[in-house]
């Protein structure tokens, strides 16, 4: 039985796609340490213990690793943020659940976001990249925007609220406060900068 890569099209069996997998991971693991320029193709090789053949077999190019990773970087953080624990991040708990989660974790101190971290390394020097990086972006705050209108819908938040804008406000208090975290080796950035966007969104919360 085979199947198909999304990435590439290349059609693999189920023993192929373990093997993509394996790379993808051990690829994102390095550049999230390193940073994509600082990674060469022997340091993948050996860190998901393939042969160069195989390598190149999934991943003719630099650029289409980068890719595949951004794509499964995107993936993980958007399944990060479905769990039981919060739900459709449509409520006020729910969402300080979410954040409580990222400022308790360390590897906001270690190397920031996964996606955010690659993504800042590569759209300016591989433009190319951009549509996968737009829409790791698009696809996590959609989470978000949902979650907001939800409430505005069930009448938790007012009218005025505009869930895209606020959205917007979650991943660029998120972002920009794990780059702080990682700076300055301690996480209170990201704490104030994620507790002064839910207190923004409180602010929206209608009177009963």
């Amino acid at each position: 039985m085979t199947t198909t890569s999304q990435a590439s099209g290349q059609r693999l069996t189920a023993k192929g796609l373990a093997t993509r997998e394996r790379i993808v991971r051990a690829a994102a693991e390095l550049f999230y340490e390193h940073g994509a320029q600082n990674t060469n193709n022997e340091q993948i090789r050996e860190a998901a213990g393939v042969s160069g053949s195989q390598l190149t077999r999934h991943f003719p190019t630099k650029e289409s690793l980068v890719r595949a990773v951004l794509a499964w970087q995107a993936d993980s953080i958007v399944a990060r943020h479905q769990t039981p624990e919060l739900g459709e991040l449509d409520s006020f708990a729910a969402l300080h659940r979410w954040a409580d989660r990222y400022v308790a974790s360390r590897d906001m101190l270690r190397g920031g976001c996964t996606f955010g971290s690659l993504a800042a390394e590569v759209v300016k020097s591989e433009p190319s990249h951009r549509d996968v990086v737009a829409d790791g972006f698009e696809r996590w705050q959609e989470l978000f925007k949902r979650g907001l209108s939800k409430m505005r819908e069930r009448g938790e938040l007012r009218p005025e609220a505009d869930p895209a804008a606020l959205a917007h406000l979650l991943a660029a208090a998120f972002q920009g406060g794990a780059l702080l975290d990682q700076a300055a080796g301690e996480s209170t950035p990201l704490q104030d900068a994620l507790h002064g966007a839910l207190a923004y969104i409180e602010s929206f919360a209608a009177e009963h």
